[in-house]
């Protein structure tokens, strides 16, 4: 047993063959080392089980310990000592004493020392090698050791100074540290320095790992905004600037003041503004925040045109860029004088319906100039898609707002006019349904507080002027309860007249680089152009026919044959070619069971043959023409109304039971359809089975019932135009619809004998080229009765529907 100086140890074990720079502090560690210096220069190092105690005692300690050499002692200013110790052999604690000496109180203590075992065999060397191994790797991971530390140890050939050595340079707690020194046999020290190895080795190579991450993550961000500072760099070289990019941020944020956004508006704009100062510039969320903002703030918060209240100056205008439509133009200048007197109006949906070429769209863009709102056209033709009108959600890569944001944006003003071109086209399918999508915004009730799913917020419609166009009114019930229908019928002959000679021709002039006087349109020319070269409701036709004209002039005068063109009837034929339609009726002659009948189709007016004839059989009723499930009701209810009234007609009962009715209607491939060919289907019937021929000059319309009374139908102003057109002289409508006359064109009722008529007797005694020879009449086969309130119809093309 031996007495040593104690110095107690706080967060550090030293091990023999160690040498550690310690500083000390503490009064009793000063005088032990004091002591220490003054006598062999050894001391007994002694770690504490607390370090955070002050006046270790017994208890406090650990039990082994290290008998160590002072090699260097050093007092400092601030009274500390800095004394370097070098570790010589382990020892067990048995007793301790306080000791008074002249360099003040100290720890004395008695310890035992621990003669180190020598071990030697195959697998204490296995076992070196392997700590020797682990440790080189240990020491590449390992920031705190020198690169070369592991093959230092390489060198040492005892087993318990290599166990010690590596035990020393260990980052491992004070504890597993004590338990390595307490252990005497050396080949356990050494699977224990072994197991520690392998603990650190994990934590280390995961520590790799995340500064590896961090570091390309830093140097990725580095040279983004080195790159970025070298590109704002150059942009301001190259603009000329002082080589200082306004803040991006900074650049929004003013917006945002500066705007007149609503309450909702400023609150999102501020919201997401916040989130894009926390992101990185270049992430992707970033950019869609971005996105956001620059599609908000592009609205037009607050922006107003001027509205024109120049009555009179919107009349003007609309005259002089459209003839006839005076209900059209009517409309607009009532709406207007409301404006100018209110200074506020909920936004008309007005819908403009009739055939192509009428100029639908055209007037659109007059009643924008009229009104002094800009002008933005959305065709919805084939669009499927609801997110078309109300965007996409922000949660799909490259989402957008929809078409009424995007050209509300576009259009710069909170007041323009939309025009919804072909909203009758509007398709349907897994996507959604467009034409739902649109009852919100075309509902002055609803569409103040527009809510698009791209941007999130009420946007206020209630400014914008709607106007849709539509070439039938096959639309929902719903969407067409929200519009106000405004008609655009087919135009008369002179009315195509003093179109073209207002706009068309001109145009065409202009657009072929003719110069005055090089071409000229004689007035007769054009009527024949438009008899023998066209038929439609609008002037879509009629303006290629006259671009044809202006083109095959133009050659004749760049060839050198003639000078300037003037087309005349004469010479029409030689640059429009062979007339392609016959002006005048189709049948010259008057004909048995052939009857002109009138159709409405979507394209205009037609003129429909119906024919008869009679052929062996037991009294059935054929039809061909591809005639639809109403118009096929109508010929079986005309065949029984025959059937019915045959004897009052002169035909003979008996012959049902010899023969079959056949009812065609030419142009077979073309669909047919609706209840207005009704009275035609008498009249072809009774002239086959009588053998009296039908007026050719004479048309017909009406929907009959079974009790021989004459309904009303619909589309008046289109077969009459078509009448007009086939040189009909004579047309036989329904009684009901004489009101509607005074809406017709005064060329329209003087270039045609219309009769109003309400019974089949009537349109027999005019249609027929001799009376049917009555057989007997009494008040039992008294036809009159209350018309029942059917449906408008025609038969005609283009698969006319129900009208």
């Amino acid at each position: 047993m031996t007495l040593y100086p104690l110095l107690p140890l706080r967060d550090i074990v030293v091990f023999p063959g160690m040498v550690v720079p310690l500083f000390v502090g503490r009064e009793k560690s000063v005088a032990a080392l004091e002591t220490a210096m003054a006598g062999s220069k050894d001391i007994f190092l002694l770690a504490q089980l607390d370090p955070g105690c002050d006046d270790p005692d017994r208890d406090d300690l650990y039990e082994t310990g290290v008998i160590a050499t002072v090699l260097q002692l050093l007092k400092l200013p601030d009274g500390t000592v800095r004394v370097l110790v070098e570790g010589n052999q382990r020892a067990q604690l048995k007793a301790l004493n306080a000791q008074d000496t002249s360099h003040g109180d100290m720890l004395m203590a008695e310890v035992e020392p621990i003669e180190p075992a020598a071990v030697t065999g195959t697998e204490v060397s296995a076992m070196m090698r392997s700590v020797v191994d682990q440790f080189a790797e240990y020491a590449k991971l390992s920031k705190k050791l020198p690169q070369d530390a592991g093959q230092q140890l390489g060198d040492i050939e005892d087993a318990g100074k290599l166990a010690d050595a590596v035990a020393a340079n260990l980052a491992a707690k004070v504890a597993d540290k004590q338990a390595v020194l307490s252990e005497s046999d050396a080949l356990k020290r050494l699977e224990m320095v072994l197991s520690f190895m392998e603990g650190e080795l994990g934590v280390l190579q995961v520590e790799r790992k995340i500064r590896g991450r961090v570091k390309r993550q830093m140097e990725k961000t580095q040279r983004e905004y080195y790159l970025n500072e070298q590109l704002k760099a150059i942009q301001s070289e190259l603009g000329g600037g002082d080589g200082e990019e306004a803040n991006e941020i900074q650049e929004l944020q003013e917006k945002i003041d500066r705007l007149k956004l609503s309450k909702e508006a400023r609150a999102k704009a501020h919201a997401e503004l916040k989130k894009l100062k926390t992101m990185q510039p270049m992430s992707a969320e970033a950019t869609v925040i971005r996105n956001y903002l620059d599609v908000l703030l592009g609205l037009p918060w607050g922006k107003r045109s001027k509205l024109k209240k120049d009555i009179p100056g919107a009349q003007a205008i609309l005259d002089a860029d459209h003839y006839a439509l005076d209900k059209v133009k009517d409309r607009i200048v009532e709406y207007l004088a409301v404006q100018a007197r209110t200074n506020k109006l909920k936004g008309p949906i007005l819908c403009l319906v009739g055939p192509p070429g009428v100029g639908k769209t055209s007037l659109g863009k007059s009643i924008a100039k009229a009104t002094g709102r800009q002008f933005i056209r959305q065709s919805l033709g084939g669009v499927r898609d609801e997110a078309e009108i109300r965007g996409h959600r922000r949660t799909y890569i490259g989402s957008l707002p929809g078409k009424i944001v995007t050209n509300l944006r576009k259009a710069g003003t909170s007041n323009p006019l939309f025009l919804l071109d072909e909203i009758d086209k509007l398709g349907q399918d897994f996507r959604g349904d467009p034409a739902s999508a649109l009852l919100e915004v075309l509902d002055p009730e609803q569409n103040a507080k527009f809510q698009d799913h791209y941007l999130e917020l009420d946007i206020d419609l209630s400014d914008v002027m709607f106007v849709c166009t539509a070439n039938s009114l096959n639309l929902p019930q719903p969407l067409l309860d929200r519009m106000e229908i405004i008609r655009l019928e087919g135009y008369t002959e002179d009315e195509k007249v003093e179109i073209a000679e207002r706009h068309l021709v001109d145009k065409q002039v202009e657009a072929h680089g003719l110069r005055k006087g090089e071409f000229t349109l004689t007035q007769p020319a054009l009527r024949d152009l438009i008899r023998y070269y066209t038929r439609e409701a609008g002037v879509r036709t009629l303006e290629r026919e006259v671009a044809r004209l202006a083109r095959k002039s133009l050659r004749n005068i760049l060839e050198g044959k003639d000078k300037s063109v003037t087309i005349t009837p004469e010479n029409l034929a030689d640059f429009a070619g062979v007339r392609k339609y016959r002006h005048g009726v189709s049948d010259e002659e008057n004909q048995v069971g052939a009857v002109t009948g009138l159709a409405w189709t979507e394209v205009g007016g037609e003129l429909l043959t119906i024919e008869s004839v009679t052929v062996p059989g037991k009294g059935a009723v054929r039809t061909t023409g591809k005639l639809g499930e109403v118009m096929s009701e109508s010929v079986q209810m005309a065949f029984s109304f025959v059937k019915a009234r045959s004897p009052a007609y002169g035909i003979k009962p008996s012959i049902f039971q010899r023969k079959d009715l056949h009812i065609h209607l030419p142009e077979g491939a073309v669909p047919k359809d609706g209840p207005s060919a009704g009275i035609g289907m008498v009249t072809a019937m009774v002239s086959t089975l009588t053998g009296i021929p039908v007026r050719a000059d004479v048309a017909m319309t009406g929907e009959v019932t079974l009790r021989g009374r004459v309904l009303a139908i619909g589309g008046l102003k289109e077969k009459l135009l078509a009448a007009l057109r086939g040189g009909i002289k004579t047309v036989l409508i329904p009684e009901e619809n004489r009101k509607d006359l005074a809406e017709i064109p005064a060329n329209i009722r003087e270039g045609l004998e219309i009769v109003p008529v309400s019974h089949v007797d009537e349109v027999l005694a005019r249609a027929l080229v001799a009376p049917v020879e009555a057989i007997e009449w009494t008040e039992a086969d008294d036809l009159a009765t209350q018309p029942a309130a059917g449906a408008l119809g025609s038969g005609g093309q283009t698969a006319p529907t129900a009208h």
